[in-house]
């Protein structure tokens, strides 16, 4: 899970992608041939059609099949080590995530949960900013700017979001790091399950380490050092995301017949969303 971000647990995730990242240049598997749903008489285009009829180009580069976000293309070479990794977080996120999830929703009025959510994201700022510039899109960078000052000063240090009130602030979209590599033609590499942190892909991990480095809430931990500041501020900010990222996980795995592939499958749809912004 994205927001359950420790320092151990980085340095883990970032010494997991090293030794993966020999596997990024290998081609994914090409996925099992479908029937095709074309009448007999349809020339081959070598394209495949959209439900509305449009042509869609296929990728040149089968490791960027992934950004795709096709269940089919994903290349999980790794599969039998990831459904392992799948499972030990599973079990952490019930039996330690979740108690402490609920324990934080019954304890923190929701004003105050929401309040400390938005301001946590709010600090996020520089991260947002220098990957919507890295991406050449600095009319969103200005926008940026607008909404952090709106929302630290006039919503008292980003407690109170009041950038929803302009509708060309409100719905500025995000940015992050592994979104930057892949506006660069960076490849996704294989899909990996990293513990604690959940799925993933080689590109998206190595990302985490700029979005790490850009985040003011580890400056602060940084500059001030002692354990109570590491603790206290980290900590923080992850258990204020844990009500959201649970939603999320129970959304995309209640029922299925198969929990991994279906967190993969919505892991792959929630990069495609954000490779559209």
């Amino acid at each position: 899970m994205k927001s359950i971000l420790q320092l151990p647990v980085l340095l883990l995730a970032l010494a997991t992608a090293a030794f993966l990242s020999s596997c990024a240049s290998k081609p994914a598997p090409k996925p099992a041939p479908t029937p095709s749903t074309e009448p007999a008489s349809a020339p081959a285009t070598g394209r495949a059609k959209k439900a509305d009829g449009k042509s869609v180009r296929p990728s040149k580069n089968p490791v960027d099949d992934i950004d795709t976000y096709s269940a089919a293309t994903i290349n999980d070479p790794l599969e039998p080590l990831n459904r392992v990794t799948f499972e030990f977080n599973h079990q952490l996120y019930t039996l330690v995530f979740r108690p402490v999830s609920k324990t934080y929703e019954f304890i923190v009025p929701k004003p105050v949960r929401t309040g400390v959510h938005n301001a946590f994201e709010n600090a996020k700022y520089p991260v947002r900013l220098v990957n919507h510039s890295l991406q050449g899109r600095f009319d969103r960078a200005g926008k940026e700017t607008q909404k952090f000052f709106v929302n630290t000063f006039v919503g008292v240090g980003g407690f109170v979001k009041h950038s929803d009130r302009y509708p060309e602030l409100a719905d500025l979209p995000s940015a992050d790091t592994g979104q930057t590599f892949a506006k660069w033609g960076v490849g996704q590499g294989p899909y990996i399950v990293l513990p604690v942190l959940g799925p993933n892909s080689v590109r998206d991990t190595v990302g985490y380490a700029g979005d790490y480095a850009l985040n003011p809430v580890n400056w602060v931990t940084l500059v001030f050092g002692g354990a109570t500041w590491i603790i206290a501020i980290p900590s923080t900010n992850s258990v204020r995301s844990l009500p959201v990222q649970l939603g999320v996980y129970d959304a995309a795995t209640k029922d299925s017949l198969d929990r991994y592939l279906a967190a993969r499958t919505a892991w792959a749809q929630n990069r495609a969303e954000v490779a559209k912004r």
